[in-house]
């Protein structure tokens, strides 16, 4: 039964299944049926343009759904996308640099410190209350701290 359809549609059932897949995708958040909709979509136009085998058409659509896959994943690396603003979701790693009053004195490298309207845990060295530090590092929701006042003892 399956295989009388195969035989009678052919190259059309890849089509639909590729328009299948297509759909889904904008059903599915994230980027998976895409790639295999393609995929299916162009073993379905090499099935109406050759006397392809429906075995062959499968191993071709696995080989092609791999190629597709790993070829955009290739070209896109999110890691070579360029942002205006890279520290967006890294709301501390935006204060590097900034000079911050200490709230509660460091001692024994953790305390608190002030920057603008937000109290922050700081870790760092030992620092007095309400002496000067300079934020130079981000540690999860720590940042890290130097003294920016040297001559305190």
């Amino acid at each position: 039964m399956i295989m009388d359809a195969i035989a009678k549609f052919g190259p059309w059932l890849w089509f639909a299944g590729g328009v299948a897949l297509l759909a889904m995708e904008t059903l599915v958040p994230g980027v998976h049926f895409m790639w295999f909709g393609v995929a299916a979509l162009i073993v379905g136009a090499l099935a109406l343009l050759l006397p392809i085998a429906w075995q062959w058409q499968l191993i071709l659509f696995a080989i092609v759904a791999v190629a597709t896959v790993f070829s955009v994943r290739r070209y896109a690396d999110p890691g070579m996308v360029k942002s205006d603003s890279p520290d967006l979701n890294v709301r501390g790693a935006q204060y590097i640099g900034r000079v911050a009053v200490v709230e509660e004195a460091i001692v024994n490298g953790r305390g608190r410190i002030r920057i603008d309207d937000t109290v922050w845990g700081a870790e760092g060295e030992d620092a007095a209350k309400g002496s000067k530090v300079e934020v130079t590092g981000v540690n999860g929701t720590v940042l890290v701290v130097e003294r920016a006042d040297k001559d305190w003892v």
